[in-house]
């Protein structure tokens, strides 16, 4: 079966959904899109899928590792089976655009410049950063008469105009500032919701995917984190935990009364709540309490090509990115005997078909979980490094700790609130 790069958002309707395993899950339904501001890309955020007990879901486009001609495989079979909602921002293909009127000024079209077309589908196309964005709709000409087939166009996304991220020829003031948000940086969307008055920022919360929303209380004062998140429904205020570093998930829980804290763990997937749990578990000023339990962990039979392609994935951190640490097996944390580390520069320099466990760095000292904040800082300065091991006293790997968790913590409470000085200086054109 060939993997599609390239397709119309309604061909996917009743494909079936396959976990990794190709066990089914459901059928596609919809697609959900964002639109953006004319002149910026627009994007697919997820699928509609109908389980087989007819309730609809929401899968993100990150989530899918192929889509073939017969079906859709998912890269894990672990999704939230939260009934869908729509949010502002958020429009649906076959329910909001296919039958909506538009204009265009294709070059191509001219026959129909000044005049109102009908979409017909939208075609949707995967580019490298892996996002399926909009690159064509489908538009029917002049509709005949006695039921012939209306002739079908495709017009480039660039050249349709009057859908905005409300739908077709509509406008939303929240729709519109959802859509602003969607290709700033998580820290930059922080920065704007500490302007905010509370009630807009709990508004603009709840209208976030989970995913985006635990992207954007990683960077709030914390403060603002336990408002945003005891505002949300317990359930979806769980899923958001789910979704975030388990070290920010520790921080935040820490922050909330007890009761409240235990029943957000119990509402969490087992899976995702462990290593949240075992980090509450160190004193807040410690090593242990910086970590994240999810390093790049390898065994000592990787070789150089494998290791080299697990750093690539975009959803790594670039400080964690920085190096890999090999153990004898099992390779979860608290992991087997800890072997040693290799730093990405010597990765790129090394042949594909090397095993890491003939370049390894062994005598690079390692970082205890009861090792204090201040020696965690001499620790980097001294070796200049981004990402260091922390281990236990049986030498068993426990997780990693990064230059930039522990600057959050260095930094005075209210670093986040006062924002980063101006990055422009002055010309002097005298």
């Amino acid at each position: 079966m060939s993997i599609v790069s390239r397709v119309y958002a309604g061909r996917l309707a009743g494909l079936q959904v396959r976990g990794p395993n190709f066990d089914p899950i459901g059928r596609v339904r919809d697609v959900v899109v964002n639109i953006r501001p004319e002149g910026q890309p627009s994007r697919a955020l997820g699928l509609i899928v109908e389980l087989v007990n007819k309730r609809r879901i929401f899968v993100p486009m990150l989530r899918i590792a192929a889509i073939e001609p017969g079906e859709i495989t998912l890269i894990t079979g672990s999704v939230s089976l939260r009934t869908y909602q729509a949010r502002a921002g958020e429009l649906t293909v076959i329910g909001d655009l296919v039958g909506s009127k538009v204009h265009t000024d294709d070059p191509e079209l001219e026959q129909f410049h000044g005049r109102a077309i009908e979409i017909a589908d939208v075609e949707l196309e995967r580019n490298r950063t892996r996002d399926w964005v909009i690159s064509r709709m489908a538009v029917f000409g002049t509709r005949p008469k006695f039921g012939r087939a209306p002739e079908l166009f495709t017009v480039p996304w660039i050249y349709v105009h009057g859908v905005t991220a409300a739908g077709a020829g509509q406008t939303d003031t929240l729709a519109e500032k959802i859509a602003e948000f969607d290709q700033m940086r998580p820290a930059d969307v922080a920065n704007y919701l500490h302007t905010v008055t509370p009630q807009m920022r709990h508004q603009l919360a709840k209208e976030f995917k989970d995913e985006r929303l635990a992207d954007i209380l990683q960077e709030l004062p914390e403060d603002h984190q336990t408002e945003l998140l005891i505002a949300l429904d317990i359930e979806r205020a769980a899923d958001v935990l789910e979704e975030m570093d388990p070290d920010d998930a520790a921080d935040i829980l820490q922050e909330l009364p007890g009761t409240t804290a235990e029943v957000l763990l119990e509402l969490m997937d087992p899976e995702e709540s462990a290593p949240v749990r075992r980090l509450m578990s160190f004193s807040p000023d410690t090593v242990g309490a910086l970590m994240t339990p999810e390093p790049l962990i390898l065994t000592p039979q990787t070789t150089v090509a494998e290791a080299l392609a697990l750093a690539r994935n975009p959803d790594l951190p670039t400080s964690l990115a920085s190096m890999v640490f090999v153990v004898r097996p099992p390779t979860a944390t608290p992991t087997g005997k800890y072997l040693g580390c290799v730093h990405l520069q010597k990765l790129l320099r090394e042949p594909p078909s090397s095993l890491v466990s003939g370049i390894l760095d062994p005598d690079l000292p390692p970082l205890y979980a009861d090792d204090d904040q201040e020696t965690a800082a001499r620790y980097f300065a001294t070796y200049n490094l981004v990402c260091g091991p922390v281990l236990d006293e049986d030498k068993h790997l426990l997780g990693a700790v990064a230059v930039d968790d522990l600057l959050d913590h260095l930094l005075p409470e209210d670093w986040r609130a006062t924002g980063l000085r101006p990055l422009t200086k002055k010309v002097n054109n005298g």
